[in-house]
């Protein structure tokens, strides 16, 4: 197998995990957040309007972290920066 064959399993792998890990994450962060804000409007229902205010901006900075991944993940698949690298290598050398 050469390396730009190899280079293209890598990536296909690490980017199926940075999707895996990186969107499991957030998910259970998510979950919490929204359980611990639906208790607290329970317990306090006057207060639901900053409590939902204050929930939306924490979910939107815990999906960023998801977003990150999938840039990432996208970066990988389409973009890798070690392609041209590898490409250059064989080109060199062949």
């Amino acid at each position: 197998m050469d390396n730009i064959t190899m280079i293209g399993i890598i990536s296909i792998i690490i980017s199926g995990m940075t999707i895996t890990i990186g969107s499991i994450g957030p998910a259970i962060g998510e979950a919490l957040a929204l359980s611990r804000a639906l208790e607290s409007i329970a317990k306090q229902p006057d207060e639901a309007g900053t409590i939902s205010r204050t929930l939306f901006v924490g979910l939107a900075m815990i999906e960023s972290t998801a977003i990150y991944c999938l840039a990432v993940s996208i970066i990988l698949l389409y973009a890798n920066p070690f392609w041209n690298y590898f490409i250059k290598q064989v080109g060199a050398t062949g």
